[in-house]
C-alpha cells in the first residue's frame, strides 16, 4: 500500500515560509531579532567595527585586509580585549564611514578629535602647531586656552578638511 502525503501544503523549505499551526493556515511574518553578537549599545571603537562588520556580512579577514591590520587584532579590537593604535583610527574610520565618537565642539575635544582623526600623536599635532606637546595637553584637558594668535594658528589646522 503506498503512502499519501495529507498536508494540504508541501513542507516548506525554508523557514521563512513556516507556517506557524499547520491547522490554522496563518503564516508569522516580521522582522527576526538581531542576532545575539550585536551589542545592543556602542561604546567602543570594536564595537562599531562588528556593528558594520556584521551589516556588510564580511569576515574579520575581509575588515583585517581592508584596514591593513592582521585578523586576530580585529577579533581582539570587537571583543573589547584591546583599543586600536591612534594610527588605525583613520583607517577605521573610512571603513566605518561615520565618526564613532562624538564631539562637544569645544576646544579641547575638537583637538582631540582632529588628532583621533589624522592618527596624529599630541606630539606631532603640537610640532604642526608650533606649541610645545606639554601645552597641546593642557589644551586637550581644558586647562588653559591659547592666546589669541595661536588660536587664530589652531582654528586654521582645524579648518582643513576632517577626512582621514
Amino acid at each position: 500500500m503506498a503512502r499519501t502525503h495529507t498536508s494540504a501544503r508541501p513542507p516548506p523549505t525554508s523557514h521563512t515560509c513556516t507556517v506557524a499551526l499547520p491547522f490554522c493556515g496563518v503564516t508569522l511574518r516580521g522582522q527576526k531579532p538581531l542576532p545575539a553578537v550585536y551589542r545592543k549599545e556602542l561604546r567602543t571603537l570594536g564595537d562599531h567595527l562588528r556593528k558594520r562588520r556584521l551589516d556588510l556580512g564580511l569576515h574579520q579577514r575581509d575588515v583585517a585586509r581592508r584596514i591593513k591590520v592582521n585578523v586576530n587584532t580585529v577579533t581582539n579590537w570587537e571583543l573589547n580585549r584591546t583599543s586600536p593604535s591612534l594610527w588605525f583610527v583613520p583607517g577605521i574610520i573610512r571603513f566605518l564611514g561615520h565618526l564613532p565618537f562624538s564631539v562637544d565642539g569645544s576646544l579641547a575635544d575638537r583637538l582631540k578629535t582632529y588628532r583621533r582623526i589624522h592618527g596624529l600623536a599630541q606630539k606631532r599635532l603640537a610640532t604642526l602647531l608650533g606649541v610645545d606637546p606639554s601645552t597641546l595637553a593642557r589644551w586637550e584637558r581644558g586647562h588653559s586656552q591659547p592666546r589669541q594668535d595661536l588660536l587664530e594658528r589652531v582654528e586654521a589646522v582645524l579648518a582643513r578638511p576632517a577626512t582621514p
